[in-house]
């Protein structure tokens, strides 16, 4: 390591935090009879990680008997905020900076839960999809692109013999392959045919709707303008079933730059998981533009994203800070982060716990909590145990609708493997 990077704390070729040793923690410090948990430890693995601190955890430390240095510090007479076990020389100041920014910012606060959250109908479909795949194939299960957009699934997945791939030529001939909820076009299913790849189709009921509308408006001699983000899979999967039909705007002022063919033949579709508002805005202008306009028989922004954005909208006014779990790449998580930063109230999307950082509860008393449509509930029940480490949590659940509705799974996601 050069002296550059023991001085900016950054390695200069790889562009990650220079290595400072390691640490062991712990949920619990066993000391006599009492017990201390240590639920915002998530908080503070995540600062050691940034500060470049590998770190590993074992279920818990007796102080007793223990042969490491144990290091440990209540907040408030609460439980404790850390506990440390076996650090490296190099990695104690990084361990006591750790736990002092934390504990900087230690202070009771109310988190406003915004409901519904997390997983959709289609998300749990493609979910359940992959783990009978693996019952009754058995590992390796290929899955063509994420089944969903979320890093704490796909990883939980290949850890259970999911094989992520990026195309079909992956694939060893006739194995089995999930496609994933986004959808895939025509030309995949055809090669995948053609491979005699054992195919169960993960796509979620509502992309299959968009994909049926392309075609038909396709086949009554429309061009079909798709509202969407270009490179999403969802969107190059619609586009793939009339590619010379079809035309991708993403924003109101990309539709003056339109030219289309017969201004009296325009149709217009969505990508499932856009913003609602910034999306109307689209649809407006291409109504001004083209009078003649014919519109889906029902709107394309799936259920799920529509009611996580009312949800977001229900907190938002109320909160000094909006958390949104969800990965960088899922297109709704994304849309929730920007809905609440459109309204004035700042937001930050996070994977898990250990993203969150110190300077953004600074003055932070209330917190609007939400997870995308492709994050597990149990990445909100974890936000929610660390933030409790930092100061007692006040509860309070924001609800706008109830969510019924469920999808059954394809018959091929039940056959066993011949």
């Amino acid at each position: 390591m050069s002296s550059n990077a023991s001085e900016n704390g950054f390695d200069p070729d790889t562009k990650e935090p220079a290595p400072r040793g390691h640490a062991v923690v712990s949920m619990e410090l066993h000391d006599g009879s009492n017990v201390v948990r240590c639920t915002a430890i998530d908080l503070v693995r995540g600062s050691l990680r940034r500060r470049g601190v590998q770190v590993s955890e074992v279920p818990q430390i007796d102080a007793q008997t223990s042969s490491f240095t144990v290091f440990n510090s209540p907040v408030h007479d609460r439980s404790g905020l850390s506990v440390f076990a076996g650090a490296s020389p190099e990695a104690w100041d990084a361990v006591r900076h750790s736990v002092s920014e934390w504990a900087a910012v230690a202070a009771p606060r109310r988190v406003l839960l915004a409901s519904p959250r997390s997983f959709c109908a289609g998300v749990e479909r493609a979910i359940e999809i992959v783990e009978q795949a693996l019952v009754t194939r058995g590992a390796p299960v290929y899955v063509r692109k994420q089944i969903v957009h979320n890093t704490y699934v796909v990883e939980d997945f290949a850890n259970r013999g999911a094989i992520f791939v990026d195309e079909l030529d992956e694939i060893p001939d006739g194995a089995t392959v999930v496609f994933s909820a986004h959808g895939v076009s025509p030309a995949v299913r055809e090669e995948a045919a053609r491979r005699r790849l054992d195919v169960i189709d993960g796509t979620c009921p509502l992309v299959a709707k968009v994909h049926s509308e392309a075609k038909r408006f396709a086949g009554r001699g429309d061009t079909i303008v798709l509202i969407g983000h270009a490179g999403h899979e969802e969107v190059e999967g619609t586009i793939g079933e009339a590619p010379e039909a079809t035309v991708l705007v993403e924003k109101a002022e990309d539709v003056a730059e339109l030219d289309l063919p017969d201004p009296g033949r325009v149709s217009y579709l969505t990508q499932t998981t856009l913003a609602v508002d910034e999306t109307s805005a689209v649809v407006n202008a291409l109504r001004q533009k083209y009078p003649s306009l014919h519109e889906p028989p029902s709107d394309d922004i799936c259920y799920a994203t529509t009611n996580r954005q009312n949800a977001v909208n229900a907190v938002i006014e109320d909160s000094d800070l909006v958390l949104v779990i969800g990965s960088a790449n899922s297109s709704n998580s994304v849309r929730l982060m920007e809905l609440s930063r459109r309204a004035g109230t700042p937001a930050h999307l996070i994977d898990s716990a250990t993203d969150i950082l110190p300077i953004w509860l600074e003055g932070v008393r209330t917190i609007g909590l939400t997870a995308g449509a492709s994050a597990p509930p149990l990445l909100v029940s974890q936000v929610v145990s660390a933030l409790r480490g930092l100061g007692e949590i006040t509860l309070e659940e924001r609800s706008v609708t109830e969510e019924t509705i469920h999808f059954g799974l394809p018959s091929a996601a039940h056959r066993r493997a011949d």
